[in-house]
This record gives structure tokens, sequence and C-alpha cells, in this order.
């Protein structure tokens, strides 16, 4: 009885201090600011599926000319992806269809991009969207952006 009771305990601790942890993260990463969450399909086909497969997750953060994406269930500090603002090319933007709506954020919208050849779609807020298309359009003088 007392063995059970203990490796209940340590159970118990060992699951609140993964999401202490889980937490703790997403506060590291949120307090220099410019995050968003951020859902992300890696190397998407032409077509892409809208079974609501390969969808990330996570939270994006704007570092200079650059974002940084970090899945939400994660122990790493470091980002998944780095998207370079020069390399981002906007191929259109949608809303999620069939079981993509139950695999993102209730008031996502969908954004189809390249970067470096590698197409990619990003789920976000309409909030959020607005402020990225803004971060790209002001890219640097002399650098190319490619909104669709």
């Amino acid at each position: 009885m007392v063995l059970a009771l203990t490796v209940c305990g340590i159970v118990v601790a060992l699951v609140v201090a993964g999401l202490f942890l889980f937490g703790l993260r997403r506060r590291l990463i949120q307090r220099s600011g410019g995050t968003f969450d951020c859902s992300l399909r890696w190397d998407v086909a032409e077509k892409p599926d809208t079974g609501g497969k390969g969808w990330s997750y996570g939270v994006a953060r704007y570092n200079g000319d650059r974002i940084e994406w970090y899945r939400v269930f994660s122990y790493g500090f470091r980002p998944r992806r780095v998207l370079e603002r020069a390399r981002i090319e906007v191929a259109g933007r949608r809303l999620p269809e069939g079981e993509e709506e139950l695999a993102l954020l209730s008031d996502a919208v969908v954004l189809a991009c390249t970067h470096r050849d590698t197409r990619l779609e990003l789920a976000m807020s309409e909030d959020a969207l607005t402020g990225f298309l803004a971060w790209l359009e002001a890219a640097p003088p002399g650098q190319r952006v490619n909104v669709a």
C-alpha cells in the first residue's frame, strides 16, 4: 500500500513538474516580446491535404529579420524552424478546409508560403496575419519581398 502511494505521488510530481517546465519555457520564449500563436506545416505538396495532417502547433517570435518558430509541446529552447524575411514568399491565403478546421485554432487563416524553395503553410489569427504581412513588407530597402 505504501509503495503504491509512493509511486502515485512520484507520477503526480513528475506530471506537475513537466507541465511547469512547459509553462516556464513558453514564458521565457515570450519574454522578449513579438510572439504569436502559429501552426506550421512544412514541406507541403503542390495541392495541400485538407485532412488536418502535418500541422504542428507552435509559437513564433520576431527576431530582427527572422521569425523563430518553436513547437509548443517540446522542451527544447532552440527554435525548430527559422524563417528569414528575405527568403519568404507568400503565395496566397485561405481559410481552413475539412478536417483542418479541427487541427487548427478556431480563428486561423492559412498562409501558403515558400522559404528557400520549400513549400510551407502557416496558420495564425487574422490579427497575427496582419502583423506578419506588415513585418514582411517593412523589409529594409533593397530586399525583395513577394507578397501575393
